[in-house]
């Protein structure tokens, strides 16, 4: 069996699924737009960038990047096993960073 066919129809069924969601939302945004829509759903298609979550993210890619760079300095018999402990150790690293300076944010936004 071939799977060219497959991957055909796997990148057709991709293609009409994302452009089913960009319609979806810029069909919520025209509804929330004109009022048609409870004030509880508002807050969930704000346009206002949230820095926080890019932070967080750009700071576990920026810890797992570093580990993968450090992982290419070592032997080969131990890159595998430091490289993807490495990753793990330092995302969670730039979370807790996160976390504390998200708490610190969090004081001095507070009256």
């Amino acid at each position: 069996m071939s799977l060219e066919p497959l991957i055909g129809v796997a990148f057709f069924y991709l293609i009409g699924f994302i452009v089913k969601i960009i319609s979806d939302n810029r069909l919520r945004k025209q509804l929330i737009e004109k009022g048609m829509v409870d004030e509880n759903l508002k807050y969930l298609y704000q346009t206002k960038s949230n820095y926080r979550t890019s932070l967080k993210w750009g700071m576990v890619l920026v810890g797992i990047g570093v580990a993968f760079m450090i992982g290419q300095f070592l032997p080969h018999d131990l890159q595998n096993g430091v490289m993807i402990s490495g990753a793990f150790i330092l995302a969670g690293l730039a979370l807790l960073v996160f976390y504390i300076i998200e708490r610190n944010i969090d004081k001095t936004d507070t009256p």
